[in-house]
């Protein structure tokens, strides 16, 4: 029986990356696919099969898909209103030229919360482009601590579906995973977007694009301290609930405690954090209720695809624990004495490496190593801390099969080589400062 699971795990999985890497199938359905060949080898009949499907999707689904819809939209309106350059523009003023690597790197790690990696670095590339051109200095010096940042925070730290997803899967609250993303990711983002930075700008000069498309915005940009306001509410409120509920501050029964109970729930922060964005950065800045609700609408597009594909990864999981694959993973890794942490780390790279997508890595990395937790008791800064050894994992050595290769690569004006050099080498510092970091904090927890 032990043999035919194992089995089962192998197959499932050499399934799913021939799928998605050879015949280039969609994540969601290979998902789909290579949980119903789990269950076929290790014994489940159809019925079986498609009732774990069912509760596997509905299970995961619940919870994610309201948090991811509301994050895109959430995002979306941000983007519209030109909050992304308001706040680069307001930290390169206050900081200036000189400190422009660090200036960016924090508008990166801010700026990712709401908006989608690939969105918030096409919105920001005109100020480094700009500032390539008035310092004469390496565009790297200003695109890696950019880079890192963003990075970081897609990965790290919720509401980016990756992280949420994750959370949800592994049962951690989602308040948690914010703080000790922060933690993990802070220092992460520091040497590999600064040190890092500066190191690769000394080795590889690379000059702006002559021609910089001009900023052709007909409305102003919103006040900072109102973008600000409305994107550290929901972030706020999130992290009070979840330290109400670990009994660190306040009582969760009476007062101001009870009130955050119930408006730090994500669903209920993520609402508010929306009508203050409409309001507050679209209808008080002249955007018609039509155009909020327009790109409100058109920001489901690519969230639907997150979360049918993290509903694929719930699926997987609750394969693996109703086959009692999980059970004997965790079994064997008791035996091993290995630290969950950098196991969740080592699936996550492995996955990421052969595939490319940093959140099917995710994904895919935390519906393994969930049934793990059946085997010992976990905290919940615990549980936090595994999500982001994941989001470590899933961050490293993004290369040619990566979109995010292409689009450094493309923006940046730099060949294969060059970009694995310095985008694909910063991924890299970034997963391993991160684990090691998870694993320090390991040691307190």
């Amino acid at each position: 029986m032990v043999t035919t699971l194992l089995l089962a795990l192998v197959l499932g999985i050499t399934v799913l990356l021939f799928l998605i890497l050879k015949l280039k199938i969609p994540a969601f359905i290979s998902l789909l696919i290579s949980t119903i060949i789990i269950g076929i080898v290790a014994g489940l009949d159809a019925s079986s099969i498609f009732d774990t499907i069912q509760r596997g999707m509905g299970g995961t689904l619940g919870y994610v898909a309201t948090i991811v819809g509301l994050g895109a939209m959430f995002g979306s309106i941000l983007e519209l209103t030109g909050s992304a350059q308001a706040i680069a523009d307001y930290m390169l003023k206050r900081f200036g030229v000189d400190k422009a690597p660090w200036t960016l790197l924090f508008s990166g790690f801010f700026i990712a919360i709401p908006v989608f990696f690939d969105v918030a670095f096409i919105l920001l590339i005109p100020v480094i482009y700009a500032l390539q051109h008035r310092t004469k200095k390496s565009l790297l010096l200003y695109a890696i601590p950019l880079l890192a940042g963003l990075a970081v925070t897609h990965a790290f730290i919720p509401p980016t579906p990756g992280p949420v997803a994750v959370a949800d899967i592994l049962g951690a609250d989602l308040g948690l995973v914010i703080l000790m993303g922060f933690l993990v990711g802070l220092p992460a983002a520091v040497v590999s977007g600064i040190f890092f930075g500066r190191y690769i700008s000394n080795k590889i000069f690379v000059e702006a694009p002559s021609h910089i498309q001009e900023d052709s915005r007909e409305k102003p940009l919103p006040s900072i301290s109102v973008i600000f306001g409305v994107v550290l509410v929901p972030i706020v409120l999130i992290v009070l609930r979840a330290l109400i509920d670990s009994g660190v501050i306040l009582d969760k029964n009476f007062g101001i405690g009870l009130v955050i109970t119930y408006i730090g729930h994500p669903f209920a922060a993520l609402i508010i954090g929306n009508l203050l964005a409409w309001c507050l950065l679209g209808l008080r800045w002249n955007y018609s209720k039509e155009e909020l609700f327009k790109v409100a609408s058109k920001s489901m597009e690519p969230a639907g695809t997150i979360i049918l594909l993290t509903g694929a990864g719930g699926v997987l999981k609750q394969m693996l624990v109703d086959t009692n694959i999980g059970t004997l993973i965790a079994e064997s890794f008791v035996h091993l004495q290995s630290s969950i942490y950098l196991i969740a780390f080592i699936i996550a790279v492995l996955i990421r490496v052969l595939q490319g997508s940093s959140t099917v890595a995710m994904i895919t990395a935390a519906g393994l190593v969930a049934p793990l937790l059946e085997s010992g008791q976990y905290s919940g800064f615990a549980l936090a801390l595994l999500v982001v050894a994941i989001a470590s994992g899933a961050s490293t050595f993004s290369h040619v099969n990566d979109s995010g290769f292409w689009l450094v690569s493309q923006y940046l004006g730099i060949n294969e080589k060059q970009t694995y050099r310095s985008w694909t080498m910063m991924t890299t510092v970034l997963s391993l400062v991160g684990i090691v970091v998870v694993l320090l904090f390991a040691l307190f927890i």
